[in-house]
């Protein structure tokens, strides 16, 4: 017998949640466990094999994904190439996740460094064509302080 929710938003999800059409859900989670150290929450197959949704946790957050169905509901293909995007990864060691990614099979597209905003960071492109970025805080700074710290890493013509 059902209840009415306790809350509109299901325990262990956030007000936001990413939910991700990708090509091999059911690969793509395995490699989640890989590179992520993701926690299968569910899976649901669908009747053609293709997984109809899928849900891990990776820290303290929720990731939905399925296959991609386009083809079935007569959309066009998925985008490929640079996507406008990133997941952006916060854990507390940085160059461990970065290592951890990259074994797995993630392409570096942006080297893990020191960043101006006090943030240990970099980006990696996983092998399903989705950009994440790894980062550790390592300083709380002022805003004032990022911007001076911007115009020494990037002079005059900073972005």
């Amino acid at each position: 017998m059902s209840k009415p929710a306790s809350s509109p938003i299901p325990p262990g999800f956030h007000s936001l949640t990413v939910h991700l059409a990708v090509n091999g859900a059911a690969a793509y989670v395995d490699f989640l466990k890989r590179a992520f150290g993701a926690e299968e929450i569910s899976r649901s197959p669908g009747a053609s094999g293709k997984l109809m949704h899928a849900q891990v946790r990776i820290g303290d957050s929720m990731l939905m994904l399925a296959d991609d169905f386009g083809a079935e509901f007569g959309m066009p293909p998925l985008a490929q190439g640079r996507m406008p995007y990133h997941m952006h990864l916060y854990v507390p060691d940085a160059d461990a996740a970065w290592e951890r990614a990259v074994a797995a099979g993630c392409t570096v597209t942006m080297p893990i460094a020191d960043q101006f905003w006090g943030d240990r960071y970099g980006h990696v492109a996983d092998p399903f064509g989705v950009n994440w970025a790894i980062g550790s805080r390592r300083e709380e700074l002022t805003p004032e302080e990022i911007q001076e710290r911007q115009k020494k890493a990037f002079g005059a013509g900073h972005p």
